[in-house]
């Protein structure tokens, strides 16, 4: 589906009927990702997938894209859609949007699922690695993704799922060139959102990779624990969806029932 706005289009799909699901994907990826649930997740609940700004097939706005700025753009969707209250799951920047969205509306949560992803803002290296992505980008956005994707993944899970990898890569490099730099600068200035954990009126989990090759795990460990909050653990890379498939939507199907 299309929703208009702010003269781009949004596309979204809604799907099932029950309690709403709202599901965010990551930097590179769009909403396709959560396909492969869809048939359990929509057994019992309405499930929203959407693709976040200048991903799949949703257009840009200016050059950065901040988690605020596509937060709004999720909320305009569950306006639209007359949703007032939904759980939340974010990948990676996915859940960096689903944080903001709760900083603003709190009472609109009844779940926040952190996948991968974390409250904490960049440190000044991660931003430095950010500015030099970008750079990357510019020069070669085609092997920028490549060696991203690829780096997502647990080193031994590389070969393991090598088919799903390369259609990954195919999916991402049809995101456009203004969206990854957009989505970068805007991953870069997002706040720290600790806070948002921590003053929580809703149920809240992480899921937290030992072998993350993205986030690290002790620091991931010790948000948790500040915040009190339930923490799954998978044994694997920054992709839990691929590479601990199976145990994911487990969890998750945990999480939105209970």
């Amino acid at each position: 589906m299309i929703l208009e706005y702010k003269g781009i289009h949004i596309f979204y799909t809604d799907k099932g009927k029950g309690q709403a699901l709202v599901l965010l994907h990551g930097f590179l990826e769009n909403s396709n990702m959560w396909d492969v649930f869809l048939p359990q997740l929509t057994k019992n609940n309405r499930v929203i997938c959407i693709d976040l700004l200048g991903h799949g097939q949703t257009g840009c706005i200016g050059y950065i894209h901040s988690m605020e700025l596509m937060a709004d753009a999720v909320s305009a969707v569950l306006n639209h859609l007359k949703i007032n209250q939904s759980t939340f799951i974010g990948h990676s920047m996915g859940g960096y949007v689903a944080l903001a969205f709760a900083e603003r509306n709190p009472d609109a949560l009844t779940g926040l699922c952190l996948m991968n992803s974390t409250a904490e803002a960049d440190s000044t290296e991660k931003k430095e690695n950010r500015d030099r992505a970008v750079i990357a980008v510019k020069k070669n956005h085609k092997v920028f993704i490549r060696i991203a994707i690829n780096n997502l993944f647990r080193p031994k899970n590389r070969t393991i799922f090598s088919e799903t990898i390369k259609q990954i890569i195919i999916e991402a490099l049809q995101t456009p060139l203004q969206g990854i730099i957009a989505a970068l600068e805007g991953m870069k200035i997002r706040p720290n959102r600790e806070a948002v954990l921590k003053s929580k009126s809703y149920k809240v989990m992480m899921i937290i990779s030992k072998k993350d090759p993205v986030l690290d795990y002790n620091a991931l460990i010790l948000q948790a624990k500040k915040a009190n909050i339930k923490v799954v653990e998978f044994p694997d890379g920054h992709m839990s969806h691929i590479e601990n498939k199976e145990d994911f939507l487990r969890n998750i199907l945990y999480f939105i029932e209970n």
